[in-house]
């Protein structure tokens, strides 16, 4: 899911800081923040989070939600002559406010914003549209002496603090823990928001004393203490009334330091845990990273990360309370990774999800239980790729129209993306804010075309010249864009939510929200070494089934390896085409059989040998991926504030559909392709075959309406439209109000879900479960895509997809998917072929009509 926002709030500070020598450059990093009540129904911060990215001197902070869209729900923060400390962004909640602390190398800072229980005291929030908590934000001073302070520098040090946390005291204070550059811990204390007091500095020494400075009246250190304890990670965590201060070392140790008693309790070598550690104590320590996680089971657990050359390690330990105040670490578990360059991991009580870029820069997370994984496997999750880096243009296609679809269509680029190539292009300084996705397509064909028009100095030229112009033009545009898209999807941080077990990954320019992959889809998508690690398949429970299972789908692997690109690309113009899936299959293992130059399909034939039952094999996953139900349709029962229904939840949920049915139309083509290698079987070639080609033709379908833009229609044509349909006693699907999403391209899918599917999938699930039971992410994300794909699935007896576009007036794309289900799908024939008619109406031509409407009562 890709999410941007323009409309941002910048504040300024500089609160008489000057600039340090030698500019000091941190790494650009992203967190988030997650509300208490972010997994309760009902509630006004259910799924709403709070998102953060840093780079250089600026903090950009934006809120979301997947229930209602946030207005004015980001802005940009930058500190003038300083830099945004790793760790340097901490949010927390009280019963009022939400707190911002913000730590930076020369000053600290303190942002009190309301509560949004405080701004709509509703329990029950039915608005579209809520002001985030940022509304407001433009009227804080960042400079504010009761909420900033600089950071003082004891005599005789040089350089600037390192990395930090803050925290928020049961008393309200606001602690900023920062790393010194010459080892040990500062921690700045601001006074309560709402009361009277001066800041404090106290310096945590590895002596286990506590040097304390009051008004800011310096004080020498006492010692060197080199760079053996240089803090390079930092946590906190409040426990029994004290702040329990976790800081990993450059000598590879771990401290705790209690606040309340002014000591350091505790004192762990993290070498200790690493087997055969000779000469990795002589490393340097920057590459580790520490984490927290507390749950009421579990307790607390410390994550260490230590950075070895070729084999990070992960080290997870729980802090265990003895008598008399003592403290410490009992090992849970130790989990190494091959991979090379950490971005950011995060903790949670059960499980390590891991963030990675790999040697050819593509952005790897993986995630693993630490506690049941005697086999130290890592969970694959597969992430979306980026944009093909060349179109095929084919001879019968014109580049100007291939380009804008590929730009233009969902899943490939953000807006954010396509604006700043169009500025660059443009070589203008004027930004470019507030257009409609629409609107952004005519000024990018405006700026390409007024581009090449410009170039042209002959007056005559050849059809054949002009087309290589456009393509060497367009081209151009496409690579800009494809160079923004990288820079944006530049991966930052990974969060989870404690509450719904939500994970997203912070990318630099937008949000990709992780969503549970579908048992039939993991197969198909694991790579070959987790696809040999598994031992069992949720698909079937009978093992000898899932033991077939698992090797036909390494048959079906080799059949996709040997599918070319060509012939992939014919395949799928054949279901364009309404040519027969079998044909088309037989023609591609023509192809494959006359070009086995490695012997590929000996290969699949020997593997084949290996399937004991590939019959029941093959029932099972066509079972597996057959979303036809027995239900007319769902029940209404009761309309759920208006949960997943804002512009990003909107996003997700479909892009979710897309990206099942393009894996599943995948999954069936090679399927088709490997039973018409198997011929032997009576039974395949009468029921497993059709089965196979209609399914095919199905996630075809699905693929397509997922990725079909919707048509904007004035809204009194529409509401004209729904006059005329309701004398009719047609319809009584509501039209889309005027709140359509202008950033990001409308496929008439979310069309679908935003006006009728919504309502009805949430009043299904919760006429099933009670009302206050947890929004847990992985059960209620993959219940809504499922039952959308069955809302959307031809062969089903509802209607309601058809009657939405007819009633939202997009006649085009309702005569494409009543073209493509013509051949295959026999349920409501009729019904299609009167809607048929009704769009021959709109557009004119009427002459149509008789003929579909005879057809439709004899039918029907």
């Amino acid at each position: 899911m890709w999410f941007w926002s323009p409309a941002k709030i910048s504040v300024f500070a500089s609160a008489g800081l000057t600039s340090l020598p030698g500019g000091v450059k941190f790494p650009d990093s992203a967190g988030a923040f997650h509300y208490e009540e972010s997994g309760k129904l009902l509630s006004v911060t259910s799924n709403r989070f709070i998102h953060w990215s840093t780079s250089g001197d600026a903090v950009q902070l934006v809120e979301q939600s997947l229930d209602t869209n946030l207005l004015n729900n980001a802005v940009k923060l930058r500190f003038t002559h300083c830099s945004v400390l790793p760790g340097g962004v901490t949010i927390q909640e009280t019963l009022n406010n939400v707190i911002i602390l913000i730590s930076t190398n020369q000053s600290v800072h303190r942002m009190v914003l309301p509560h949004p229980t405080r701004m709509y005291r509703s329990e029950l929030v039915t608005e579209l549209h809520m002001q985030s908590i940022f509304t407001d934000v433009g009227k804080l001073s960042l400079q504010d002496p009761s909420h900033s302070a600089i950071i003082p520098s004891s005599v005789g040090q040089t350089g600037s603090p390192s990395t930090s946390t803050a925290w928020l005291s049961y008393q309200g204070e606001a602690h900023y823990a920062l790393a010194s550059p010459a080892g040990g811990i500062m921690v700045v204390t601001l006074p309560p928001h709402d009361t009277q007091g001066s800041v404090s500095v106290v310096e945590l020494k590895r002596s286990s004393m506590m040097t304390r400075l009051s008004g800011w009246m310096p004080t020498a250190i006492r010692g060197d203490q080199g760079l053996a304890d240089l803090v390079v990670s930092l946590a906190v965590r409040e426990l029994e009334e004290d702040s329990f201060i976790f800081a990993l070392c450059q000598d590879h140790k771990l401290r705790m330091w209690s606040f309340r008693e002014q000591a350091c309790l505790l004192e762990v070598d993290m070498l200790e845990y690493i087997p055969a550690c000779k000469g990795v104590k002589r490393l340097s320590g920057q590459g580790h990273r520490l984490r927290l996680a507390f749950s009421s089971t579990t307790g607390l657990c410390v994550s260490v990360y230590l950075a070895i050359p070729q084999r990070g390690q992960f080290t997870v330990l729980q802090l265990v309370a003895t008598d008399n105040n003592r403290y410490s670490l009992e090992h849970i578990s130790s989990l190494f990774t091959t991979q090379e360059t950490l971005v950011n991991f995060a903790l949670t009580s059960t499980d390590i999800w891991g963030l990675w870029v790999d040697d050819s820069n593509s952005t790897v997370v993986k995630y693993i239980n630490f506690e049941h994984n005697t086999a130290g496997q890592w969970n694959q999750v597969f992430v979306q790729p980026p944009p093909e880096e060349e179109v095929h243009i084919g001879v019968d296609q014109d580049p100007r129209e291939t380009y804008l679809e590929f730009l233009f269509s969902p899943l490939r680029f953000t807006a954010a993306a396509i604006v700043k190539a169009l500025q660059i292009y443009r070589r203008g300084s004027e930004r470019i804010t507030d257009l409609s996705w629409d609107a952004l397509k005519k000024e990018v064909t405006v700026a390409v075309e007024t581009e090449l028009q410009s170039s042209v100095t002959e007056f005559e030229f050849s059809q054949e010249e002009y087309r290589q112009l456009q393509v060497e033009f367009w081209s151009r545009f496409y690579a800009c864009c494809l160079q923004y898209q990288e820079a944006l999807s530049m991966p930052l941080g990974l969060t989870v939510s404690p509450h719904t077990n939500m994970v997203c990954l912070l990318k630099k320019g937008f949000v990709s929200f992780l969503l549970p992959c579908f048992a039939v889809d993991h197969l198909y998508l694991s790579y070959d070494e987790y696809l040999f690690s598994e031992e069992e398949t949720p698909i079937t429970e009978d093992p000898d089934v899932g033991r077939d299972i698992l090797q036909l789908v390494q048959c079906l692997r080799l059949v996709s390896d040997a599918v070319s690109g060509e012939m992939a690309y014919e395949m799928e113009k054949a279901l364009e085409h309404l040519e027969s899936p079998e044909t088309a299959a037989e023609l591609v293992l023509e192809n494959m059989l006359s070009n086995d130059n490695d012997n590929v399909i000996e290969d699949i034939q020997n593997k084949l040998q290996d399937v004991r039952n590939p019959m029941a094999a093959m029932v099972a996953l066509l079972r597996e991926m057959d979303l036809e139900t027995d239900s007319e349709s769902l029940n209404m029962r009761i309309s759920l504030s208006q949960l997943y229904g804002s512009s990003s939840a909107v996003s997700v949920v479909c892009q979710a559909v897309c990206h099942m049915a393009m894996t599943r139309a995948l999954f069936c083509r090679d399927l088709l392709i490997l039973q018409k290698l198997y011929l032997s079987d009576k039974h395949l070639q009468q029921e497993l075959i059709p089965r196979s080609s209609q399914l095919l033709s199905t996630y075809y379908l699905l693929k397509h309406i997922s990725q079909s833009l919707a048509s904007s229609v004035p809204m009194d044509i529409i509401d004209a439209n729904l006059q005329h349909l309701t004398v009719l006693e047609l319809s009584d699907t509501p039209a889309l109000s005027a709140n359509r999403s202008v950033l990001g391209p409308q496929t008439v899918v979310e069309l679908f879900y935003q006006t009728v599917a919504r309502k009805m999938i949430i009043s299904q699930m919760y006429s099933q479960q009670q009302t206050n039971s947890l929004l847990l992410w992985t059960h209620m994300i993959s219940n809504v895509v499922h039952l959308l794909a069955q809302l959307l699935w031809p062969s089903n007896p509802g209607f309601q997809f058809p009657e939405c576009l007819m009633a939202n007036c997009q006649y085009t794309q309702l005569q494409e998917y009543v073209r493509l289900i013509g051949p295959w799908c026999q349920v409501n024939i009729g019904s299609c072929r009167f809607m048929l008619g009704q769009c021959y109406l709109a557009n004119g031509e009427g002459q149509k009509v008789s003929d579909s409407s005879r057809t439709s009562t004899f039918t029907a």
